[in-house]
């Protein structure tokens, strides 16, 4: 049953094949079964078979939608309402979220079934899923190497069809990048589309909610239940959701695809070129027409995006204090001793780290030199993608330099790290929607291609991603879990 679609299963359930209940089980046995990938921080085993029980009789009225009854999972990002959601940080291991982000309210409505939380980056600060306090996710095709990150428990259960579908956030790569080191598919929509209240900060101007899932068409579903306007997210855009199903099957006669050069340079691997080459082969027998275009600002991405980022992490994070939620060090000597503890034994390494980048940036002696600086930066890196898309309708560039690196690799050397993030960032700086999709294997490890998309153009983006799974089987390869 775990290699079925959305759609197959929904329909299995409709006719009576097997029922919610069965269908949640049987996940919930896979996930006990593979807990060594340690993709999951809380199984909600016992709300997740109530919840089936629900959809089971929802079904049974004729009053279900597509996702009802379908076991699906959520990053460990999102508020769930009487459920631990910590952020994967040691200062919310104790938390109890009292209420339930709007991505899972939406969810809930639907009548999908959540199976637990899934284990992420700490504060989603990270690019491997190493920095978790609960330890990193390793990825399903090969247990020694990384799943990605921050979102690599949600990609890791996908792979392991450890859920049908599961939610993400990506603030600098975090759908993406583990999307393609676990060959699966993802899609960051356009900042402003999915809300984010109930969705801890990381980086407030860069943070957005997605889907994760084997198909373009998958991500479709789940994203369609997800997205709209939130008079609670203050970022949240007022603009129609259109159907992101009625146009996957559109040909791709006439679409022009970019190719940015500064992308496709010596520093991607020659085997990850190879694939892409293959793609970019299959994108113009199915009609597309491909065009080499130039963003020269994108060099600058990196350093704009980490100060930034840094400099908003530091300012979001500094709520956690030790006296209203959270840790809290035991015995304080007084106020000043409570809050340096606290943070102090709560935040990892990487979180201390970009929480003094960033208070450095914004110190009034440098706040010119680099916050200001990065933002004049994001305005060029956005210009760029402007003058792109007056050429191209989509983007097409690596999602990564490499396929997933092995646990430990990269530990010691921060900014190595950060640039596995290098070909994903910049359009979190544009606020652009953006995709992985699984693009074939090298080493037995999976490859990603990325597709960029201009504005609230999601429904075109998911159309150029399912045209090419239609034409190639990457997306429904399942690893062996028992080797």
């Amino acid at each position: 049953m775990q290699n079925k679609t959305i759609t197959q299963l929904a329909q299995g359930l409709r006719a009576k094949e097997f029922s919610s209940v069965e269908l949640t089980q049987y996940f919930l046995n896979r996930i006990e079964k593979y807990t060594d990938l340690n993709a999951y921080i809380t199984v909600t085993a016992n709300q997740a078979l109530q919840a089936a029980q629900r959809a089971d009789v929802r079904i049974a009225s004729g009053n279900a939608e597509l996702l009802t009854g379908i076991p699906m999972a959520h990053k460990d990002i999102f508020c769930t309402q009487a459920v631990k959601t910590t952020c994967g940080s040691k200062m919310l291991d104790n938390f109890i979220a009292p209420y339930n982000a709007t991505v899972v309210k939406k969810l809930n409505a639907t009548g999908a079934v959540n199976l637990g939380k899934l284990n992420m980056d700490e504060f989603a600060m990270g690019s491997s899923n190493e920095t978790s306090f609960y330890g990193a996710v390793k990825n399903p095709w090969n247990k020694n190497a990384v799943a990605g990150g921050s979102s690599g428990g949600s990609a890791a259960a996908v792979a392991a069809q450890l859920a049908v579908c599961v939610t993400g956030t990506d603030t600098g790569g975090s759908i993406r990048q583990p999307a393609a080191f676990c060959g699966v598919s993802g899609i960051k929509p356009t900042y402003g589309r999915v809300s984010r209240f109930g969705m801890i900060a990381y980086a407030s101007s860069l943070d957005q909610g997605g889907s994760m899932a084997r198909s373009a068409q998958d991500c479709a579903i789940l994203l369609q239940s997800m997205a709209g306007f939130d008079v609670k997210d203050s970022t949240s855009v007022d603009t129609p959701v259109p159907d992101y199903c009625a146009d996957l099957d559109k040909s791709l006669a006439g679409v022009k695809i970019g190719l940015p050069k500064e992308f496709f340079t010596a520093d991607v691997n020659a085997d990850m070129a190879k694939a892409l080459d293959e793609a970019i082969e299959e994108y113009k027998k199915l009609g597309a027409e491909i065009k080499e275009i130039s963003m020269p600002n994108l060099k600058y991405a990196i350093p704009a995006y980490y100060v930034i980022a840094s400099a908003e992490c530091s300012s979001n994070l500094s709520r956690y204090d030790g006296v209203r939620f959270g840790y809290r060090c035991e015995n304080p000597a007084d106020l000043n001793d409570l809050y340096t503890r606290s943070r102090g034994e709560a935040f990892g390494k990487e979180v201390k780290r970009r929480i003094l980048m960033g208070t450095y940036a914004l110190s009034a002696g440098y706040y010119d030199a680099y916050y200001l600086k990065a933002q004049q930066v994001r305005r060029l890196i956005s210009d760029d993608f402007k003058q792109a898309f007056s050429e191209v309708d989509v983007i097409f560039s690596p999602v990564t330099p490499t396929p997933a690196f092995n646990i430990g690799e990269k530990l010691a050397n921060p900014v190595e790290m950060y640039l596995a993030d290098i070909y994903t960032i910049a359009i979190n700086l544009a606020g652009l929607p953006a995709m992985s999709i699984p693009a074939g294997f090298i080493g037995g490890l999976p490859v990603g291609l990325q597709l960029i998309g201009n504005y609230f153009d999601e429904t075109r983006l998911l159309n150029v991603a399912h045209a090419y799974q239609q034409v190639t089987n990457w997306h429904t390869q399942s690893p062996n879990l028992d080797n």
